[in-house]
């Protein structure tokens, strides 16, 4: 696989934008148009470089096997969080962002990679956005974080994400160094308003 080799697209940042790019990351069966929408309500001066994930499930993208609900294909979550890196690295390059400046925006199946990717290559993401995540994998050594900004929201009623889990994902971050801000929602899985207004709070103006 060369290091484009993720189906994505490229918005760059509209006339007069800022330098800020937003990597969106889909939930289970989405795909690269999926969070387009989101992104642009996020921050409407931002870049947008949206992907779908590289493997199927029952034909619906992922970014990693799961052997069953909420239980990891820990191999395989380590391999595609390398890929992810590679590829944020080699789409600066090609389409000219800076990657300090940009800040990965993921749901569900998507939050859980670039929470891996947080805990596997800490130089690649400064800031991210994390709805619905959970503990993807536990490292053998945390990494060092203490210039990361990450939000997390959870629901309050998640059937798939329990709180709990959530709670130990904020605790790993934290010890890693990471400035996590954590909010629950009073929802289920799907993101509601709340989510959306928390997260375009944290990102601030640019």
């Amino acid at each position: 696989m060369s290091d484009l080799d993720f189906i994505h697209r490229f918005l760059p940042a509209p006339a007069g934008g800022t330098a800020r790019t937003l990597l969106l990351l889909h939930g289970t069966g989405g795909d690269e148009n999926d969070l387009i929408p989101l992104g642009r309500e996020l921050d409407p001066t931002a870049a947008l470089l949206s992907l779908r994930g590289n493997v199927l499930e029952n034909s619906m993208p992922r970014f990693f096997r799961r052997l069953a609900e909420g239980v990891f294909d820990e191999e395989d979550v380590i391999r595609r969080a390398h890929e992810l890196a590679d590829f944020v690295d080699a789409a600066a390059a090609q389409y000219g962002f800076d990657p300090r400046e940009m800040t990965t925006v993921g749901y569900s199946n998507g939050a859980n990679i670039a929470a891996a990717l947080l805990l596997l290559r800490p130089d690649v993401l400064a800031s991210a956005v994390l709805f619905r995540a959970m503990v993807p994998l536990v490292p053998s050594v945390l990494p060092k974080l203490a210039s990361t900004r990450v939000l997390i929201t959870s629901g309050q009623e998640d059937p798939i994400v329990p709180v709990e889990n959530a709670e130990r994902l904020v605790a790993m971050l934290r010890g890693a160094g990471a400035e996590v801000n954590w909010r629950l929602e009073p929802a289920g899985h799907g993101l509601v308003s709340g989510d959306v207004e928390a997260a375009k709070e944290w990102l601030g103006p640019r």
